[in-house]
């Protein structure tokens, strides 16, 4: 029997709607910008170059309805509502005619982001770890597999803060599709069962602060709903 110096980390998971099993993360995988009107608002040209990616740490995740603090270092915390691809199986130099072959199901995500920590690290040409790949900073919904019905190519994507509409689009409006996004993926890293894939978020970007209620979703998916201590 494998011993360790001290008792390992409890292995990240997400809840499977309807089913007892969870979903256990291997890699959490983010798209940047890949919404035309929400590249246009961080100053970039919505063009189809190919995608770029960051990522966060798996126990990042957040549970859906959790209260979670507002975080440090910061004085400019973002929501970003997302759909996100839950892969069942892994591989490399996927073809996108292949590529929804390793899906095992969706949810929705929030890639929530240390804004003003993002943009400092950006403008010195320093990677963005701080702004996106802090403690709590990945919150999910439960996974609709897709052998439950689960498949999202289109549809309402939205998120509401204290109620007010803040983001409102389509999926089908991505720049980068989901099968594009993870065959370009696994031309960088080899895939495995358990990367979930946050696919970007439309316009409407902001600041939430203490005591706000976050509620979004995407149109055949669970609602997500986190509150701000």
């Amino acid at each position: 029997m494998m011993s360790y110096v001290f008792p390992p980390h409890e292995q990240p998971a997400v809840e499977v709607r309807g089913r007892a099993e969870r979903f256990p993360v291997h890699r959490i995988y983010c798209v940047g910008r890949n919404y035309e009107a929400h590249a246009r608002e961080m100053g970039a040209d919505p063009n189809r170059e190919p995608p770029f990616f960051f990522t966060k740490p798996a126990d990042a995740i957040v549970a859906n309805h959790a209260t979670i603090p507002y975080p440090s270092r910061t004085k400019n915390f973002h929501h970003e509502i997302e759909l996100v691809v839950a892969l069942g199986r892994g591989g490399a130099d996927v073809g996108a005619d292949r590529a929804l072959e390793l899906v095992f199901g969706y949810a929705v995500g929030n890639d929530l982001t240390r804004r003003d920590l993002q943009f400092e690290a950006r403008d010195k040409g320093r990677p963005w770890d701080t702004g996106k790949a802090f403690d709590r900073a990945a919150a999910i919904t439960a996974i609709r597999a897709v052998a439950d019905g689960g498949h999202v190519s289109s549809g309402a994507i939205w998120l509401k803060v204290n109620g007010e509409a803040r983001q409102q689009a389509d999926v089908r409006d991505l720049i980068w599709s989901v099968p594009e996004i993870i065959a370009e993926l696994s031309t960088l890293f080899e895939l495995a069962p358990g990367d979930l894939i946050y696919t970007g978020t439309p316009a409407g970007v902001g600041p939430v602060r203490s005591g706000d209620r976050m509620e979004g979703a995407v149109e055949g998916l669970d609602t997500l709903v986190t509150i701000i201590a």
